[in-house]
């Protein structure tokens, strides 16, 4: 695993979207930080070294930019990765659990063999908003009989209330909006 070197600025590689995906909702994309090779090493880099040190036997990534994100940690700790996905998307036999969002219902998905009984797993996501798919995804992980260790974002919101809806999970993140 390489080293980090010298901190980056994330937020000058968070690009503000206002009115997205719809009005009176200022979107964080984080586009230009995967455009930027160091600023997304770095990610990948902190992201490892703080989930490392706790030790965990999988890492959990949610559909889709969670992806991005708890694939390359995996591999850097030689960890198993286990993708959670919206509903329909994986083949084998799968548990799921259905959750509000902001816009509407939604389900999330994973396998029923994904982990196996006291298995410790850090969750990986790119954003941390009201905490619903973070929570939901959680929840997946218990009813499998697995624990959750952390849940770890590159980006949070605290001013919607999301790391309270995970409230006995230790919460990791990177980069807060304390004004938004």
């Amino acid at each position: 695993m390489a080293t980090a070197g010298p901190e980056i600025d994330l937020k000058t590689l968070i690009r503000d979207v206002p009115d997205f995906p719809k009005p009176g909702v200022l979107f964080r994309d984080i586009t230009p930080l995967l455009h930027d090779p160091d600023a997304f090493r770095y990610v990948i880099d902190e992201l490892t070294r703080r989930i490392g040190a706790l030790t965990p036997d999988a890492i959990i990534g949610i559909e889709s930019r969670g992806f991005l994100f708890g694939a390359p940690v995996a591999y850097n700790l030689g960890l198993p990765f286990v993708p959670v996905r919206k509903a329909g998307k994986l083949p084998a036999e799968r548990m799921s659990v259905e959750f509000a969002l902001e816009y509407g219902e939604s389900q999330l998905d994973i396998h029923v063999d994904a982990l196996e009984r006291d298995q410790q797993a850090v969750i990986v996501d790119d954003l941390l908003a009201t905490g619903g798919t973070a929570a939901s995804t959680a929840k997946l992980v218990e009813l499998l009989g697995a624990y959750v260790k952390a849940i770890a974002f590159v980006v949070e919101l605290p001013a919607l209330g999301g790391r309270d809806r995970l409230q006995g999970h230790e919460v990791i993140t990177l980069v807060r909006y304390d004004d938004a």
